[in-house]
């Protein structure tokens, strides 16, 4: 009998330090008012813009005859 209460007794103690833990995560994660998603950067910036885009031509159109078959 000694031997089961001592086991139950050890038991106890880490149990309830186990649901705390669980519940102290759980609200920890549904109530963090930090959202990363917020803060990374969506899409190519306007450095990326000017090194990857073709030059202004001096704001006109450079037209290119194409031959078209009917």
């Amino acid at each position: 009998m000694k031997i089961e209460r001592r086991l139950a007794s050890g038991l106890r103690p880490k149990v309830r330090g186990d649901l705390g833990d669980l519940v102290a995560n759980l609200a920890r994660t549904l109530f963090d008012p930090y959202r990363p998603e917020l803060h990374y950067m969506r899409g190519p910036g306007p450095k990326w813009h000017a090194k990857h885009e073709p030059s202004d031509m001096g704001g006109t159109a450079a037209l290119v005859p194409v031959r078209v078959r009917h």
